[in-house]
């Protein structure tokens, strides 16, 4: 039989969604309200393509879902519209940045509209536009009053190519996540906020989060990573100056012999100054600051020091020890300060046995490693390895004799009582570097004044607007330096004059909040009604990739922390649930334009129509994980398509179909039929509970309409028994494929298909009515098998013949068959 082409009936319901609003949300409606949101996308290319898919289907499967569970569903879209992407494709096309971007919000849009998702777009939000960075700016003004958004000069990590400093979280293994350029050390006076204030808080908090992923919440904790320890004092030898480090090891304090500045280390310039080695410190200092992060720390970097001249005083013992500066230690780490214990660390004796630095050792090995050592023959020196496991104090002073754990403690002790320390924790997280050297972001509404320094822009004068006539030059600097209208300014303070801070805000600042936009989308007035936000946060459901576990997540995290501290919200975690999609992936690598190996979602739609695009995402794997699309395999869900349609219409001609009539099961093939339509609407709501496992869903819903065939074949098959099998997978495929379940429940003669309910699963109807028989021949028990009730003889009797198990007992002719009390099936056979 000839495939059906389902575009005609896709463009009637796209149309009939469109123009009777039915995806809007009324939020005043609240008694059963469910938030699902999907990550909005960046509009910096042209088209969606196939890999992109995979998060929209998936968000918009769970919003039909949610609906026919009868909640009334927010379910919003909007575009993480600035940014670097945007801004350089925009450029190297020859194009403004907000006309490209603009343009391809439209065309996304249509992408949208083709693949049949259940947007709200009365809540639309719009990044780049002013009315919604407006927010962002007054979000900005907040953190700043609360002390929380500051600006100092720092080394920070600078594209080369993007022309722009990077946050930490966006350089990965010392390159650029958007352009994979190395990454160099700049210095620069920028603006930060200051997420370490509520680092224990972005920690301990992570408990709270039972329906994330566990690797999510792990990435988390990693990036924030909690070190416990002690803070030491040094001080300088001859001198008053102190220089304090972080370690986590205090019970190896006797064995520190020398000290590590960062090259960056405020006190370098005064430890040399007037000395010997300045000069050679100081073109040590700018050969460091031209590596990248990863030449400095990473696994195989190449360790650089050179000695100052200086010492410092060991604080337990009064020796002097020799203060070196090293690029393997980073200014924004720690304290820019690190003592070294070379017998106890590996990088640290690297370090010492390069520069023949003094080696003591402070922690004798356990017995148990001894014993190993002696078995394998190993001899130990600590002058040529370091020890870097559990044993007992040495060469320690009042330590000596103490396991590890219990002089760390003792240690700090008497640091704190002698007052040359205390314990301390640290955290890897460092603040967020905010600042843009680039247009296409929202200004930073900061004023700087030459009598009354940076002084913040009233909040009635926002939004500060980004021009629009700006000349794109590769300077490394803003190109709204180059703007006289934009950057002059009147101090808000004094009235004098005043420049206009022209560094733009990295676009996570924008995605940080969105989620509240929503909810007040046109609101011209706040950024989100506080109410209204408290009624409907945190969403109940997000979705989106894992690459976002550390930046967005971590990040949205912080400001709402904030916004409940601002007694603007009254909820502190932003997302309830989270849900991280596995990529797609096209000849063995991620789907992407610039690889070549993307799918264009048009071109499936056009052959299939966009039902099949959403079935073959749905199916193509466990949703969490990896997927490698297979183009072949999208022809076997447009085939199921085609078998759902066409069951149906060979059913609709039925003369008895639409009779009505309970769903009576007379037969056993009736019950199975029946049993099988309850069980896949146990099946798939369960999938669609439990995790979303989509595909196995759809593989429940395969399974009963190749059942159906069957059943339909029947002479003897019971109509209402097949109408109620139609009728349930009907409304079971709503989420998945929503243009044919709504055509097939409209020609039902039913109403609209997403407010129609979701099936319920009859549990009396699943269970299978067997009776277990004991098998005789000639009065001796052989086996026991399970047949259905009201069957039992005529079933016993083809188990004879076709069960292994029963036509093995069952040898010889067969004379007769004997019941004994209806649950024992007595053969007699003749030379059995």
């Amino acid at each position: 039989m000839e495939a059906y082409n389902f575009t005609d009936i896709e463009q009637r319901w796209k149309k009939h969604w469109k123009d009777r609003r039915v995806f809007s949300c009324d939020l005043a409606k609240t008694a059963k309200k469910y938030y699902t949101l999907v990550m909005f996308p960046y509009p910096s290319g042209d088209f969606l393509h196939a890999g992109h898919g995979r998060n929209y289907i998936i968000g918009d499967a769970v919003f039909r879902y949610f609906r026919a569970l009868g909640h009334n569903v927010l379910n919003p879209m909007g575009f993480d519209a600035f940014g670097l992407p945007a801004e350089n494709t925009a450029i190297h096309k020859g194009i403004h940045p907000e006309d490209w971007t603009l343009k391809n919000i439209e065309r996304m849009k249509g992408q949208f509209y083709d693949w049949g998702m259940g947007y709200d777009w009365d809540k639309e939000v719009v990044s780049c536009l002013p009315d919604y960075y407006r927010w962002t700016q007054w979000i900005f003004l907040k953190l700043y009053e609360k002390g929380l958004a500051y600006r100092k000069k720092a080394y920070v990590n600078w594209c080369p190519s993007c022309l722009t400093v990077l946050a930490n979280e966006q350089v990965i293994e010392g390159h650029c996540e958007r352009c994979d350029s190395e990454v160099i050390q700049k210095e620069l006076e920028q603006w930060f906020l200051k997420i370490t204030a509520y680092a224990e808080r972005l920690l301990a908090d992570i408990a709270r989060l039972g329906n994330w992923p566990e690797r999510v919440k792990t990435m988390q904790k990693n990036w924030i990573g909690q070190s416990e320890g002690a803070a030491v004092n040094f001080q300088v030898e001859s001198r008053s100056e102190i220089i304090t480090v972080f370690t986590t090891r205090p019970d190896t304090l006797f064995g520190a012999t020398y000290m590590v500045l960062a090259p960056e280390h405020p006190m370098v310039p005064e430890l040399v100054k007037g000395t010997p080695k300045e000069a050679e410190v100081r073109t040590f200092v700018e050969d460091v600051k031209k590596q990248s992060a990863l030449d400095r720390t990473g696994e195989n970097a190449e360790k650089l020091g050179l000695d100052t001249g200086a010492k410092a005083v060991n604080p337990v013992n009064g020796k002097a020890i020799p203060i070196y500066i090293a690029n393997y230690v980073l200014m924004d780490y720690g304290t820019g300060a690190i003592m070294a214990v070379p017998a106890h660390d590996t990088r640290d004796f690297d370090f010492a046995q390069k520069y023949k630095i003094h080696i003591v050792q402070v922690i004798d090995p356990d017995d148990e490693v001894k014993r190993a050592w002696k078995a394998s023959g190993h001899v130990f020196d600590p002058q040529e390895e370091a020890y870097t496991d559990d044993g007992k104090l040495i060469n320690s002073g009042f330590l000596d004799g103490l396991k590890v754990e219990v002089a760390k403690t003792k240690m700090t002790e008497w640091l704190t009582e002698k007052k040359l320390g205390k314990g301390a924790v640290t955290y890897r997280l460092r603040d967020w570097l905010i600042s843009r050297q680039r247009y296409w972001g929202a200004p930073i509404p900061m004023i700087h004044c030459g009598k009354c320094g940076w002084v913040p822009v009233p909040e009635k004068d926002l939004p500060v607007k980004l021009p629009h006539d700006v000349e794109f030059k590769p300077t490394g600097e803003s190109p709204l330096k180059a703007v006289p209208s934009f950057v002059r300014a009147a101090c808000p303070k004094c009235g004098g004059e005043a420049r206009r801070e022209t560094d733009t805000m990295d676009t996570f600042v924008d995605s940080s909040w969105y989620f509240l936009r929503y909810v007040s989308a046109k609101d011209s007035k706040q950024a989100f009604d506080p109410q209204t936000a408290n009624q409907w946060l945190p969403v109940d459901q997000y979705i989106g990739g894992v690459e976002h576990a550390i930046l967005h997540l971590l990040y949205s995290r912080f400001i709402t922390k904030v916004l409940k501290d601002l007694g603007l919200i009254s909820f502190d975690e932003p997302f309830r649930r989270l849900f991280t999609q596995g990529m797609i992936t096209k000849g063995g690598v991620k789907m992407s334009k610039s690889k070549g190996n993307s799918v264009q979602p048009d071109e499936l739609i056009q052959k299939y129509g966009s039902d099949t695009f959403r079935l073959y995402t749905l199916f193509i794997g466990p949703p969490e994980r990896d997927a490698e699309w297979d183009d072949r395999a999208v022809e076997g869900a447009f085939r199921f398509l085609n078998r759902v349609w066409r069951l149906f219409q060979e059913l609709l001609e039925r003369p008895d179909f639409n009779a009505g009539g309970a769903p009576q099961a007379a037969t056993e093939r009736d019950k199975e039929v029946r049993r099988k339509t309850h069980q896949t609407i146990q099946k798939v709501t369960q999938d669609m509970d439990g995790g979303f496992k989509f595909n196995t869903a759809i593989s429940a819903m395969m399974e009963l309409i190749n059942l159906l065939y069957d059943y339909k074949a029947d002479p003897a098959a019971r109509t209402p028994i097949l109408r109620e099998a139609v009728e349930s997978l009907v409304k079971l495929l709503g989420p998945f494929t929503p243009h044919v379940a709504s055509e097939i429940w409209s020609r039902l003669g039913k109403g609209e298909l997403l407010d129609a309910g979701w099936p319920k699963h009859d549990p009396a109807l699943m269970r299978s009515e067997v009776v277990e028989i004991a098998v005789q021949v000639n009065g001796k028990v052989r086996t026991r098998v399970s047949v259905p009730v009201g069957l039992e003889e005529t079933a016993i009797r083809e188990l004879a013949r076709t069960d292994e198990r029963v036509s093995k007992a069952v040898t010889g002719e067969i004379v007769k068959l004997v019941w004994v009390k209806d649950k024992l099936a007595n053969f007699i056979v003749k030379g059995g």
